[in-house]
């Protein structure tokens, strides 16, 4: 059987071609050449950048998830999504594990995520009664991932940090409630384009423990107590700062919550494990591993999206693009740079995330690099997140989830440019 050929391959094949073409009759061709080695040489430079702030905030994901925050936010969200899959038997395992991949993906744990996802779905697939069809509840729970669950865009993060933006973490606010929409949309949206032709039956699992349930993630009550103390004693100390400024406006308090943020996420972190009998120090630096094996993974796909861009640049194909596309980027107010972002993210991971990169490089404090990032941390791809989790059980007929799925990206992305224009 013939190897399905991803769309990425087509659409960067085509951004090399078309650059050659163009340059050839602009007469930009030395220029696309230098263009080609500049951007791949640009690209492992920032990779390679990335190296120690991926570590670090990797190795401080693995110190919070040995706190059992995983377990502590699957307890707290437990409720809600007992409403959301009302179809998923009482005590069944395949509502825990939708719990706690939605926890991960929240912490931004993407590691940790895909595998209790494909557990949800190999026990979602236990109570379908038609085998290699979508239930209801597998297409709410792709179109939900598929929204982008995060709470903490790391990889984006580290990427502006690197890049030199002045406040690297300004993009978690637009990019939660970018993400929130998203999320919103994809169950509204399920739910709409359901027809109810495959529901899950499967007589409650009285047997079964669910996970929730357990004493594991309990955090007593002291040691709320020292978070809140904290937390407000880094609040006032914030307040106090910016009560110095000579005129406070919307823009000094957003500055001044975003410049007091990373600092105290990561003291939160190392409390929040210590509090917790995790050896921090131990925990971080094996997780730390994890963080540069990744940062160096990255770098073949930043090298060739880097390289398609700078040449599509160069060559002047992107002028080109920008004036075709200027009617509906200008109907919108998005910048045209962005725009291939908006139309790759839903297909590649790897690609959306080099083309990202490539804007906050250019440019880190650009209205294109902040849109961009807030639009790669709330936005997930599509296409790849079905054909992990369907391929994983035999998943053939997807019924409607590809069509709520991508509702919902039309509303991140949305949603993306309209808090990316109030918080810039």
């Amino acid at each position: 059987m013939k190897e399905k050929v991803s769309p990425i391959n087509n659409i960067w094949l085509a951004m090399i071609l078309i650059s050659v073409v163009v340059a050839a009759f602009k007469g930009n061709m030395e220029a696309v050449t230098h263009s080609s080695f500049d951007s791949a040489k640009a690209a492992v430079t920032l990779a390679i950048g990335l190296i120690g702030a991926m570590a670090l905030w990797l190795g401080l994901m693995k110190v919070l998830e040995a706190a059992g925050a995983l377990d502590f936010i699957s307890r707290l969200i437990y409720p809600v999504m007992k409403k959301i899959f009302p179809d998923i038997p009482e005590g069944h395992p395949a509502l825990s594990a939708i719990i706690m991949n939605m926890s991960a993906n929240m912490l931004g744990l993407g590691n940790a995520a895909t595998p209790i996802g494909i557990k949800a779905m190999k026990e979602l697939d236990r109570i379908n009664p038609e085998k290699g069809t979508a239930t209801d509840s597998m297409a709410l729970f792709l179109a939900i991932n598929t929204s982008s669950v995060t709470v903490l865009p790391l990889g984006v993060i580290t990427v502006r940090a690197v890049a030199g933006a002045v406040s690297p973490a300004a993009i978690i606010i637009p990019a939660i409630l970018a993400t929130t929409v998203s999320t919103i949309t994809a169950i509204f949206a399920s739910k709409f384009f359901s027809d109810g032709s495959n529901k899950d039956s499967a007589p409650t699992f009285e047997e079964e423990k669910n996970i929730i349930s357990n004493e594991k993630g309990k955090i007593p009550l002291f040691k709320i107590s020292v978070f809140v103390i904290f937390s407000l004693l880094i609040a006032l100390s914030a307040a106090i700062n910016l009560s110095r400024a000579d005129i406070i406006t919307f823009d000094t308090v957003f500055s001044s919550i975003s410049n007091w943020l990373i600092p105290l996420l990561i003291s939160f972190f190392l409390l929040a494990g210590y509090l917790n009998n995790v050896k921090v120090y131990e925990v971080l630096t094996d997780g730390a591993k994890e963080g540069f094996n990744t940062a160096v993974r990255i770098i073949p796909f930043m090298v060739a999206i880097f390289v398609a861009i700078g040449m599509f640049r160069a060559s002047g194909a992107l002028d080109i693009f920008a004036e075709t596309v200027k009617p509906l980027t200008s109907l919108v107010g998005m910048p045209a740079d962005v725009l291939p972002l908006a139309l790759i993210r839903p297909l590649s991971g790897s690609g959306s995330f080099g083309i990202m990169a490539e804007i906050v490089n250019r440019d880190p404090d650009s209205f294109s690099s902040f849109l961009a990032s807030v639009m790669q941390g709330s936005t997930e791809t599509t296409f790849y997140v079905i054909a992990v989790y369907f391929g994983a059980i035999g998943v053939v007929r997807s019924r409607h989830t590809i069509k709520a799925a991508l509702v919902a990206d039309l509303a991140g992305i949305s949603a993306a440019l309209i808090f990316a224009k109030i918080f810039y």
